[in-house]
């Protein structure tokens, strides 16, 4: 499971895909609606906010605007709304440890899109995270 830091206009089909699906079953993780996954380490930084609920919402909203954008037809009824709107924080370390990932998967899967991205100099963040100063989070797997 990964849920990605960086703005999801990054990832390829594949990627965007396998987000939206990924942070769905992360939304049931959140609901205990499903009995896998339930301490996975991508879910540390949902479940350590005051409404891990309203945050995981918030994040698929994001995933589904840029997949509505690419004539991608996710259910929107999975997103349950209202929700409230929240900021978080991820470091730097975290962001740049996820852009070269991002890379490498997609060096190997969508050359194109590897070619544009790897000429970027700072990848934005998700909407919902603001980048602070730090090292690479501790909940990430390296």
């Amino acid at each position: 499971m990964r849920i990605w830091s960086l703005h999801p206009r990054y990832l390829d089909a594949k990627g965007i895909v396998a987000l939206w699906r990924e942070t769905l079953l992360a939304k049931h993780v959140l609901l205990n609606k499903t009995k896998g996954y339930k301490n996975h380490p991508q879910l540390i930084r949902f479940k350590a906010l005051k409404n891990p609920n309203d945050a995981i919402d918030q994040y698929l909203d994001s995933v589904l605007e840029e997949a509505l954008l690419r004539g991608y037809k996710f259910d929107v009824e999975k997103i349950t709304r209202p929700f409230k709107k929240i900021k978080t924080k991820v470091t730097e370390g975290q962001m740049q440890y996820e852009a070269k990932h991002l890379l490498k998967k997609l060096k190997q899967r969508d050359a194109k899109l590897f070619k544009q991205l790897k000429a970027v100099k700072k990848f934005e963040p998700h909407p919902m995270f603001s980048v602070i100063k730090g090292e690479i989070e501790d909940w990430e797997i390296i």
